[in-house]
């Protein structure tokens, strides 16, 4: 069995241009990376159109297990998908449109030298150049790391040339960041060089994909827009405890410098040549976990459908893609695809790790309280409707494929064998098929844009209204100092945000071993953080950490370079 590397270096890969030029971009429209990547300048993106705008898929999925569901490779298998599907069944051509085009995130280096790996797809179902993808790619996350390390720079800067702003060191909400799982930055000190090293203080590291400027930059629709969300940042308070902004350190402009080029989305292609616009990447878990706006923007602006991914299963991904992305940006899902596995079904179900390729029936029954709950929540909650997508492996037996799809007949849900991991796009015509069908009925009747909550609620309610209504808590405990923090953020003018739960992604709770669909739990929250720009409160709950640390056996064990400068090792 060939490992994705190796299907990915076989690969034969068109020039930009003419990936381009199949969305009706010409070579002077774009700006190239090499042969094979571009970035799309904004006037690109953002001007109107003659076509109309595309209809919106949101694959997201169960909740996550150690074996891997394949919601990115879902996402590319069921555009190559749709793009057959056009061409078999005669689809009427749209000027400057492709049938369907892709929206998903960057990878993060945390995880691709970690413990869970690349975010470029798997297969016969990736977007290329994998390697350049999964490993810095255009340096857009280089450009988030420094634009707010300048901020803290300037700060810690502005405190050691005489503090005209009374900014109290010990109130200090900017954390520095780095792109890589290290878990021995969590908590550090700084300043310990005597007068010349500056102000000694605590200081925190987070991942890039967990910072307030990762947040912004992907729901920001402008360069002006831009400048604005960062000059709005909260950086610190003043001892009368008034907050401190980017603006008030007048490094708004020098940051928006930083990032003016990484805003523009970038376009690559699947192995079949679908165009894919791969741009930002906050994690789900500690973030909002959807790409760019204008990635998002770009592929509805292209494409007849736009097939873009929300991460980690739907608690987490699709609620704040649709709480907080899709409210902010006048977005609106015409179909969900729930991607489920028989193995993530048994998992559930309380089959161990060890025995998953071991056929199970009964544990797949077990397990399907957990992509019921999933679905439940898409279609009362937000009124969205589902497709469910079995991504199939090698080790599910045809009874226990069978059986997903009757137990979910029974509950009045489509459910397709996918193969697109083996066969690309051919192994998912029956889902792309199914999901333009259920796509058309509910973007023809889309009614009203439904969330879990209404912004003009208290922060504690919106809280709430998650715990209970998405992840089926009995209610939610907040500590009295993080309850102090909530008042203060009231007072400040910031109660009508909507809110951004940090929780683990393997279950509805914040207890990763209560798998299934528990319910009864009580919603531990650890501490909250505003996050002005971006224009949303994080909620941090349990133990997940916004630093991520890496495994016993880090995949970086794993990965080198030959003498020919070929990347091996890389998945």
């Amino acid at each position: 069995m060939s490992s994705d590397i190796e299907i990915a270096s076989q690969a034969t890969l068109r020039p930009i241009a003419d990936i381009a030029a199949s969305v009706g971009l010409t070579v002077e429209d774009i700006i190239p990376y090499g042969h094979y990547a571009a970035k799309v300048p904004l006037a690109h993106i953002t001007s109107d159109a003659e076509a109309p705008a595309g209809r919106l898929v949101l694959v997201t999925a169960m909740s996550p297990t150690p074996a891997g569901e394949g919601k990115t490779t879902t996402s590319i298998g069921l555009a190559d998908a749709i793009n057959q599907v056009a061409r078999a069944d005669g689809w009427e051509p749209v000027p400057g449109k492709q049938p369907a085009v892709l929206a998903l995130r960057e990878p993060s280096l945390g995880p691709v030298f970690g413990m869970k790996g690349g975010a470029a797809g798997g297969g016969w179902a990736q977007v290329l150049p994998m390697e350049d993808i999964n490993l810095h790619f255009t340096g857009d996350f280089a450009a988030i790391a420094l634009a707010n390390n300048l901020a803290c720079t300037m700060l810690d800067n502005h405190l050691h040339f005489g503090n005209e702003l009374d900014i109290d060191p010990r109130r200090i909400s900017i954390r520095r960041v780095m792109d890589l799982n290290d878990r021995a930055l969590r908590q550090t000190a700084i300043g310990l060089g005597g007068y010349n090293g500056g102000i000694p203080r605590e200081d925190s590291f987070d991942i890039v994909v967990a910072s307030e400027v990762m947040a912004i930059f992907c729901l920001a629709t402008s360069l002006s827009d831009l400048k604005r969300r960062i000059g709005r940042i909260v950086v610190a308070q003043t001892r009368a405890k008034e907050p401190v902004t980017v603006d008030d350190l007048g490094a708004a402009g020098a940051m928006t410098a930083l990032l003016r080029t990484a805003l523009q989305p970038n376009l690559v292609q699947t192995i079949e040549h679908t165009p894919a616009f791969v741009h930002g990447g906050p994690f789900a878990n500690i973030a909002h976990g959807c790409n760019s706006v204008l990635a998002t923007t770009a592929a509805l602006r292209f494409g007849q459908w736009a097939v873009t991914e929300a991460g980690f299963g739907a608690d987490l991904g699709a609620e704040k893609f649709l709480d907080i992305k899709c409210r902010a940006a006048g977005l609106r899902p015409d179909v969900a695809v729930v991607v489920t596995t028989v193995r993530a079904l048994k998992y559930h179900g309380g089959v161990a790790r060890a025995d998953l390729e071991t056929e199970d029936v009964a544990a797949v029954e077990a397990g399907l309280p957990n992509v019921l709950r999933h679905l439940e929540n898409l279609q009362e909650v937000y009124g969205i409707p589902a497709v469910v997508s079995i991504n199939r492996f090698p080790s599910d037996t045809d009874a226990e494929v069978a059986r997903v799809i009757g137990m979910l007949a029974e509950h009045g849900v489509t459910a397709v064998e996918a193969n697109h991991w083996a066969h690309g796009g051919a192994g998912a015509l029956d889902l792309a098929r199914a999901v333009v069908a259920a796509g058309e009925r509910g973007g023809d009747q889309p009614g009203a844009a439904r969330y879990c909550y209404e912004l003009g609620m208290s922060l504690e309610a919106k809280i709430e209204a998650v715990a209970t209504r998405i992840y089926r808590a009995s209610g939610v405990d907040i500590p009295p100092k993080v309850q102090r923090k909530l008042d203060q953020f009231r007072d400040e003018g910031y109660g009508e945000l909507p809110v951004c739960i940090a929780k683990t992604q393997y279950s509805f709770s914040n207890d990763p071993a209560a798998l299934g669909a528990p319910t009864g739990h009580r919603l531990q929250v650890r501490d909250v953080r505003l996050s002005a720009g971006a224009g949303f409160v994080v909620v941090i709950c349990g133990d997940i950490m916004t630093m991520p640390g890496l495994p016993r056996r880090p995949a970086a064990l794993q990965i080198d370079v030959d003498e020919a400068g070929n990347i091996i090792g890389l998945f």
